[in-house]
């Protein structure tokens, strides 16, 4: 018998086993298509790679904005997609290498609970049974196909694609139709507005980028506009048709024509299909219900990453498996939301952390905020010519501490932990005004902000 089963061999599945392993657990981990998950194989890595030959094919385009110049440059899709297996399969060895030297036993297969016998739980992966003393399960979460006429179809015949099938498209389509305009669409439209395809988004809310500080987002949208993409906001699908999307506003049908189309709706967490009701383990709205340590209903199970549906991000998912770990040791943590930063891998980039003005008003937080130009950088106007980005700060109604903050610029990605580092450890501003930044650097944007407090 094994001290710990994970169920799910992503992000919060291999990091919870190789922890645990590390610690001395005998872990096996069962996972039922690829070492990594989603993250890995079909969504933060492989578009990555993809968002990365868009911005050099971009800045081979206009090198003369900077003084150089090239002609004919020229996206090779096939070459793009071949180096994003390269970068993926390096990637899954490294992760393989890693269970093996914490000692995790891996089992490739579907598995499914059977359920309890007295201290062990029981899973059938084909025609063995694993017993084990504790069990996570991180299952992951999967797309969201609406019920739109002509979608089913559409998946079948390949003109309809998920965030699995489009990163393995080795021909542009002419026009694309991105049915969501959330991170997963929105990062997938800058790639192919980039590489050459006439992109339309159709979004359903009157702004894009979901939860994104509205500001940010409609200069994000300003930024798509200016490079051609077209964006249907309040605008429902209403059917799906070889070489058409069809979609409603203020009651009125329109069309737009697509040679392919993206559905990035959004993402539900996978708790169906394995045997979980055989537990008992309490869920809400198809998502395991969990606590600050990743314990479940159920004494002996904790679920992590996307099927507890707290923030479905990579990194999320590797800090709940470390608290739930070191629960299973016991040795006390717990997971903190506040500080969890989300970024958004366009061209600019956007990075985001805590509060945003729309959530403190809804909370009834009164807050303090400072908007800079991220041209008080003198990286970044080196670097960004007519670059627009903002750098927006909200602090606590004393101006004593940072509660939120807000980037769209380059390197936003790597600012933002900054920031997270302010809000997680609640410095006050007057110890981060005496914080030395290196200069020139696109993170002293940051200090100037702090300084701008009255």
């Amino acid at each position: 018998m094994y001290d710990l089963l994970v169920l799910g061999g992503g992000p919060a599945g291999y990091l919870a086993a190789e922890r645990a392993g590390h610690a001395g657990l005998s872990v096996v981990l069962v996972e039922k298509r690829a070492i990594g998950g989603v993250c890995l194989n079909e969504g933060c890595i492989p578009s990555k790679t993809l968002l990365n030959s868009a911005k050099i094919f971009d800045y081979a385009k206009h090198g003369e904005k900077y003084g150089v110049f090239t002609e004919g440059a020229r996206i090779d899709q096939k070459a793009v997609v071949d180096r994003k297996n390269k970068v993926v399969r390096n990637l899954v060895a490294g992760i393989k290498g890693s269970l093996r030297t914490c000692h995790v036993t891996v089992k490739d297969g579907f598995g499914t609970i059977l359920g309890r016998s007295g201290d062990a739980f029981r899973v059938q992966v084909g025609e063995e049974v694993l017993e084990a003393a504790r069990l996570l399960v991180a299952t992951g979460s999967e797309a969201v196909v609406p019920p739109i006429p002509g979608v089913k179809e559409g998946l079948a015949e390949g003109y309809v694609l998920t965030n699995r099938e489009i990163l393995d498209l080795l021909e542009i389509p002419a026009s694309l139709v991105v049915v969501g305009g959330g991170v997963i669409g929105l990062e997938m439209a800058s790639y192919f507005n980039s590489v050459g395809s006439k992109v339309t988004v159709v979004e359903m809310l009157d702004h894009i980028a979901g939860p994104t500080d509205l500001e940010i987002s409609a200069l994000l949208q300003k930024n798509y506009e200016r490079k051609g993409v077209v964006f249907r906001l309040g605008a429902k699908v209403t059917s799906v048709s070889k070489g058409a999307v069809g979609f409603e506003t203020a009651g009125q049908a329109e069309t737009v024509a697509a040679d392919a189309v993206l559905l990035s709706i959004g993402r539900r967490p996978v708790s169906t299909g394995f045997g979980l009701e055989s537990l008992g383990v309490l869920t809400e709205r198809g998502r395991i219900v969990t606590d600050a340590r990743g314990r479940t209903s159920v004494p002996g199970v904790w679920a992590t990453g996307d099927v507890n549906g707290q923030w479905m991000l990579a990194h999320a998912a590797y800090r709940e498996s470390e608290v739930a770990v070191k629960d299973m040791l016991g040795q006390r943590d717990a997971v903190r939301y506040a500080a969890m930063p989300s970024v958004i891998y366009t061209n600019p980039e956007v990075g985001a952390v805590g509060e945003t003005e729309e959530t403190c008003r809804a909370k009834g937080l009164p807050f303090r905020k400072v908007v800079l130009p991220m041209n008080f950088s003198g990286r970044y106007m080196a670097e960004n010519e007519r670059g627009d980005g903002i750098c927006k700060m909200l602090f606590d109604e004393a101006g004593a501490r940072v509660i939120g903050c807000h980037i769209l610029g380059g390197y936003a990605s790597e600012i933002v932990m900054t920031a997270a580092m302010m809000i997680e450890t609640e410095m006050r501003v007057k110890d981060i005004q005496e914080l030395v930044f290196p200069h020139p650097s696109v993170v002293e944007v940051l200090r100037e902000a702090v300084f701008q407090l009255d």
